[in-house]
């Protein structure tokens, strides 16, 4: 006789089982194996299936290690700061403090539903005061050691959201979320020295157990390379070009030189009766994303 798997009752009854008696439980004695998941944003009514579908290679992964007599410490939170939070809360008219509160919630309830082997007790919620006061103390602390910094910089900006967006949101040159026409425009913001530490995180990846190819994508990550700065004077201009390369020797035999669309000094050498014609290309450059530019 054909049963059915009645799996409401059965997946509850054991969910109900575990939390009772959980199968994870801290032991001395025991090798701990560390497992991270990357935290969800709290930002929508939950979770979606390519969310799962991530955190259930890191659950296998953590139940393997269980059986071989580990204990696991596999935390859980909710990355609740950024646009994605903001973005739902603009879409709802309902405020981030109750919008994200709310999605924690759900988020939460589901995945214990999933009966995922996380460590509960160290949930993390990064728009918990609590939580973010101390990577407020953080930013402090690099502050007065000069590693951050505020800084002009270049980013894509929605006149109608009134955001930045990555160049992920700003593909085609228009914003994913209204479809405006996305601009380049120079924002000060606040950006943090990690070139200070590329020699550590270079030397940090020798002997990491990492495929290779994950590994040198972290190295052209940090994108330390040896060469040097040369300054160009300009003809009938007092300003200067400084360029990086890491092959001067071949300098002698550059015929031309190019000014990206957005540098500061396109407008002071453009000749008079070409600037409208270059000032048109910014524009037009302006409105692409890198990944645009490349393609």
């Amino acid at each position: 006789m054909e049963t059915k798997y009645n799996f409401a009752a059965i997946e509850s009854k054991w969910n109900k089982r575990w939390e009772t008696e959980p199968v994870n439980v801290y032991d001395p004695d025991k090798p701990v194996y560390y497992c991270l998941d990357m935290f969800p944003y709290p930002s929508a009514a939950g979770l979606h299936v390519g969310h799962w579908r991530g955190y259930v290679i890191s659950d296998v992964l953590s139940r393997q290690k269980l059986l071989e007599g580990h204990y696991i410490l596999h935390p859980m939170g909710w990355d609740a700061f950024g646009l994605p939070a903001e973005n739902y809360a603009i879409r709802t008219g309902i405020h981030p403090v109750v919008t994200t509160a709310e999605s924690v919630k759900t988020f939460k309830r589901q995945l214990q539903d999933l009966c995922a082997i996380y460590d509960w007790s160290r949930e993390v919620n990064t728009s918990d005061p609590a939580y973010y006061k101390w990577t407020q103390w953080i930013f402090v602390q690099m502050f007065k050691k000069g590693l951050a910094y505020e800084k002009e910089m270049l980013l894509n900006w929605c006149p109608s959201c009134k955001v930045v967006l990555a160049n992920e949101e700003s593909a085609g040159g228009v914003c994913e979320r209204c479809g405006a026409t996305a601009e380049k425009k120079y924002l000060r913001q606040w950006m943090l020295k990690i070139t200070a530490y590329a020699d550590r995180l270079l030397e940090g990846l020798e002997g990491l157990n990492w495929p290779a190819k994950v590994i040198k994508m972290q190295s052209d990550w940090i994108g330390k390379s040896y060469g040097a700065e040369i300054t160009f004077k300009l003809k009938d201009n007092p300003n200067t070009v400084t360029v990086f390369t890491t092959r001067p020797d071949t300098l002698f035999g550059a015929t031309c030189m190019v000014l990206s669309p957005e540098h500061e000094l396109v407008s002071g050498i453009t000749a008079p009766d070409r600037a409208a014609e270059v000032e048109a290309y910014r524009k037009e450059a302006g409105s692409k994303s890198s990944v645009d530019r490349m393609a």
